[in-house]
């Protein structure tokens, strides 16, 4: 019995690093889905007004909601009002 607990506690403490590495793989990968949906969004405001949005707030709520502008609701993202382009905050 005491062996079947030793072998169960090795592999938590193998397991449980591996889970919070993944964890923040998988909040990367959000943060670069929600870049790419609010750049095609900033994209859409151009083609319809020929011109970028002063800010990505303005862009609220017809092409994106409140929680669009920030990855895991925490850092803004960047945006550059001259090109148009939207990038992750500086980690």
């Amino acid at each position: 019995m005491l062996i079947v607990l030793m072998i169960i506690s090795v592999l938590i403490i193998l397991t449980v690093p591996n889970l919070s590495k993944r964890s923040q793989e998988v909040s990367n990968k959000g943060c670069d889905a929600l870049l790419a949906v609010v750049q095609a969004q900033v994209d859409a405001y151009y083609t319809e007004h020929n011109s970028y949005p002063i800010s990505l707030e303005s862009m609220i709520p017809a092409y994106i909601n409140e929680e669009q502008t920030s990855c895991n609701n925490d850092e803004a993202l960047l945006y550059d009002k001259d090109t148009g382009k939207v990038r992750a905050p500086a980690s």
